[in-house]
C-alpha cells in the first residue's frame, strides 16, 4: 500500500542521564538578536536600541525569551545525531518546548550548552524522547533551561505503554 509506514527501531532507554559535552562557544551578537525580533515580528526596542535597554536596567540589548531556541537546537542535534541512539530524524515530530529562564540572554554574552537526555517513554507506539538543554555563560553562570520532547513515531514495540 502506498501509506504504509515500516516500524521503526525502539530507541535504547539506557540513554537515559546521559550527559553530552558542552557545545562550542557562542558569542551572541546584536544583529543576531535584531534578526530573530524581526523574525518573530517583535518590535521591543529591548531587542533593537542598546541605549533602550540600558535604560530598562541592561547591560547591552537583549534577546526574546525564544532565541534560546536557537542554542538548544543546535545542542539537541549532537543527540539527534548519535548513531548509538537509534532516532530516525525522519519520523520526528516536535511534541513540546519549555523555557526556564535565569535571566535574559543579551548582546555580548558568550554562551555554551550541555544537553542532557531527561527520558525516554514509549506511548501507543511511538517513542518520546524528552532533552534538556543547560544553556548558561563559558563562566559558569545559568542563563536559560530549555526542555524539548521528540516524538519518533511509530518506533516503539508493540504493546509498548509508559
Amino acid at each position: 500500500m502506498c501509506c504504509d509506514i515500516l516500524p521503526g527501531v525502539p530507541l535504547d532507554e539506557g540513554f537515559i542521564g546521559r550527559e553530552y559535552p558542552p557545545s562550542s562557544p557562542y558569542e551572541v551578537a546584536r544583529e543576531k538578536i535584531r534578526e530573530f525580533a524581526d523574525a518573530v515580528k517583535d518590535d521591543s526596542s529591548l531587542y533593537r536600541d542598546a541605549e533602550s535597554a540600558k535604560s530598562a536596567g541592561y547591560p547591552d540589548v537583549i534577546a526574546p525569551p525564544t532565541f534560546a531556541m536557537r542554542l538548544a537546537m543546535t545542542a539537541q542535534d549532537v543527540v539527534v545525531g548519535d548513531e548509538q541512539l537509534g532516532l530516525d530524524y525522519s519520523r520526528v515530530v516536535h511534541g513540546h518546548q519549555a523555557f526556564r529562564h535565569h535571566r535574559p540572554i543579551h548582546a555580548g554574552d558568550v554562551l555554551v550548552t550541555v544537553v542532557h537526555v531527561d527520558d525516554i517513554k514509549a506511548r501507543a507506539g511511538n517513542d518520546f524522547l524528552t532533552v534538556r538543554a543547560e544553556i548558561g555563560t563559558v563562566e559558569g553562570e545559568p542563563v536559560c533551561t530549555a526542555t524539548s520532547t521528540l516524538v519518533a513515531r511509530g518506533t516503539a514495540e508493540e504493546g509498548e505503554q509508559a
